[in-house]
């Protein structure tokens, strides 16, 4: 996946942009892939202190190698705790856990996702997906949802072919009306186009600033919803090499995410 610019590839530019969106100190429910190696990015760089949490169990561990599934032994060194998934997710209901990462196949406007069938006929779909595994239970109970994405109109889309994780639902107030937990939701969503938000009146996802080389006109192209944009809309800011030879060197060397194009 590569950009306009011959320093950094597009999977590097979303995992830097990804790590920014971690404050320190905080916790973070993270799957594998890009997610993780923007936490452990954000943890050799910006948020030291940051409490990552596996799904399988693993709380608090000292990442020296990225993981490649939830329940790799690389995700239990030096743990604070060993525990199992019924402790992960008591965790989120208590609501001690600040971010989630999740990815779909599908993301509507006020955040839900699919990651369950392409098609209109649930028994018979066009394409059967993973389905939820955590997800619906993390985006209901952390209290902010990161989503990770490429952009194109096959992704984000007016309408989901079937929810399988709640963002907005069907806008202000909804989350709350079918019990669920009041301020949390989607946070921010990270593509390979723009990093976008959600209006907090509308709860509608909104372009807070453009990937560089991207254009308004481009995202407006690739999106099947009518997309908001801050009136005060800026130019994301490109990986800085020490970003990018940290990813590179220390978070994953062999490019197992961000491929062998980006050393």
């Amino acid at each position: 996946m590569k950009t306009n610019n011959n320093r950094y590839n597009l999977m590097e530019l979303m995992v830097c942009v990804a790590s920014r969106q971690l404050e320190d100190s905080k916790t973070a429910v993270i799957g594998t892939g890009m997610p993780l190696a923007a936490a452990m990015l954000a943890q050799k760089l910006t948020a030291p202190n940051l409490v990552i949490l596996f799904e399988a169990g693993a709380v608090a561990p000292k990442l020296r190698r990225l993981p490649i599934s939830v329940a790799d032994s690389n995700t239990q060194t030096d743990a604070l705790l060993l525990s199992g998934m019924d402790i992960i997710f008591e965790a989120c209901q208590r609501g001690t856990v600040d971010y989630t990462f999740l990815g779909g196949a599908q993301i509507d406007m006020y955040g839900n996702i699919n990651s369950s069938m392409i098609g209109t006929d649930y028994n018979r779909p066009k394409v059967r997906l993973p389905g939820s595994g955590g997800a619906n239970d993390l985006a209901c109970l952390c209290w902010k949802t990161l989503t990770i994405t490429p952009h194109d109109k096959r992704r984000f889309v007016n309408k989901l072919d079937f929810l399988t994780t709640p963002g907005y639902l069907t806008g202000p107030g909804a989350r709350e009306r079918a019990g669920l937990p009041a301020g949390c939701g989607p946070y921010k969503v990270i593509s390979t186009l723009a990093l976008m938000g959600y209006d907090p009146e509308s709860k509608r996802m909104r372009v807070e600033s453009l990937h560089p080389g991207i254009t308004r006109e481009e995202v407006i192209e690739n999106t099947g919803f009518e997309m908001l944009f801050l009136d005060s809309l800026t130019e994301t800011p490109e990986p800085t090499d020490h970003e990018l030879k940290v990813l590179r060197e220390e978070v994953d060397p062999m490019g197992l995410v961000i491929g062998k194009s980006g050393q």
